[in-house]
C-alpha cells in the first residue's frame, strides 16, 4: 500500500507542480495571481484532444500543439485583461477581477465550443501497458506523465539561470522600474512570462487529460485551487518552493485517501497546508524579502 501510493503521489505531484509553476512565474514577475491560469490549462487539454482527434498527430506533437496555443492564448490574456490596467497602474485587486471574468469568458466559450459532456483521449493514444515490481502497479501514461514533467520542470529551472530571457525574468521580479533604467525591455520579458507560462499549464491539462481519461470545461477549477495552495504552501514567487510544494500537497491528498478516507482528501490536504503556514508564514522557501519599486 504505501510503494503504490508513494507511485501514485509522484506522478499526480509532478503534474500539480507544472501547473504552479505558471501561477508562480506570473506572480514573481507581476505580484499578481492570473486566476485564469485554470482555464488556459483546461484550453490546453483541448488543444491536444483536437490535435490527436482532428489532425490525426502522436501525443508528443499533440503536446507540443497544446503548450504553443496554451502560451499563444497566455499572451492574449495578457494583452486584453493584464496590460491595459498595468498602463493605468490599476490596484492589484483589478487585476485579480479581470482575470476571473476573462476566466469565465475562457470557460463558456469552451462551453459552447465542446459542450459540457466529458470528452477523452482515444483509448488507443498511448499502449495500455502496465509494469509491475511486486505489489507496485505504475501504467504508462503515469511513466510519461511523470518524466516529461521532470523534463519541463528542469528545462524552466535551467531557462530560468542560464538565458538572458531568464536572467532579465528575475530581474524583473526583482523591481520593473529598475529593469527598464537598465535597458531590459520590460513588456518583452511580461510577453515571455505569460507564454511559458500559460504553455506549462497547456502540458499539465494534457497530462491529467491523459492520466484521468476526462476533459471538460470545468476540468480547470479544481486543480486552480491545489495551485493556489501549492504555491502559498512553497513560497510566493520561489520557482523550487513550487516544485517541492506541488509533491507535498499530492503526497498528503494520495496518502489521505489510502489511510484515512477520500472524503477528506482536499480537508487533509489543506489542514497540512494551514498548519505549515502556520509554522512558517512565507512558506517552504520563501522569504520575506522587501520588494524594491
Amino acid at each position: 500500500m504505501f510503494w503504490q501510493q508513494l507511485v501514485n503521489a509522484l506522478w499526480l505531484g509532478s503534474v500539480y507542480a507544472l501547473f504552479a509553476l505558471g501561477y508562480t512565474l506570473v506572480f514573481g514577475v507581476l505580484d499578481i495571481l492570473n486566476l485564469a491560469h485554470g482555464a488556459v490549462f483546461m484550453w490546453g487539454a483541448f488543444f491536444g484532444l483536437l490535435a490527436v482527434t482532428k489532425l490525426n498527430m502522436p501525443i508528443w506533437a499533440a503536446l507540443l500543439v497544446a503548450m504553443l496555443g496554451a502560451g499563444i492564448l497566455g499572451i492574449v490574456l495578457d494583452r486584453v485583461a493584464f496590460r491595459p490596467l498595468r498602463k493605468r497602474n490599476a490596484p492589484q485587486l483589478a487585476a485579480i477581477i479581470s482575470s476571473i471574468g476573462a476566466s469565465t469568458i475562457l470557460v463558456s466559450l469552451a462551453q459552447g465550443a465542446f459542450g459540457a459532456q466529458v470528452s477523452r483521449f482515444p483509448f488507443d493514444t498511448l499502449p495500455a501497458q502496465v509494469f509491475t515490481a511486486g505489489p507496485v502497479r505504475v501504467t504508462l501514461v503515469q511513466v510519461i506523465v511523470f518524466a516529461v514533467s521532470l523534463v519541463l520542470m528542469a528545462a524552466l529551472l535551467l531557462f530560468m539561470r542560464r538565458s538572458r530571457s531568464g536572467k532579465a525574468m528575475r530581474a524583473v521580479a526583482y523591481s520593473g522600474r529598475i529593469s527598464s533604467l537598465l535597458g531590459i525591455d520590460v513588456d518583452r520579458i511580461i510577453v515571455t512570462t505569460f507564454f511559458v507560462s500559460s504553455a506549462l499549464a497547456g502540458a499539465s491539462g494534457v497530462f491529467l487529460g491523459l492520466a484521468f481519461s476526462a476533459i471538460s470545461p470545468f476540468m480547470g477549477a479544481p486543480i486552480e485551487l491545489k495551485g493556489l495552495a501549492v504555491i502559498i504552501l512553497g513560497g510566493l514567487g520561489n520557482v523550487p518552493g513550487a516544485i517541492l510544494a506541488g509533491f507535498l500537497l499530492a503526497a498528503t491528498e494520495v496518502f489521505g485517501v489510502a489511510y484515512v478516507s477520500s472524503d477528506f482528501r482536499d480537508a487533509i490536504a489543506f489542514t497540512v497546508l494551514i498548519l505549515v503556514l502556520l509554522i512558517r508564514p512565507s512558506g517552504i522557501l520563501g522569504t520575506a524579502v522587501e520588494r524594491r519599486a
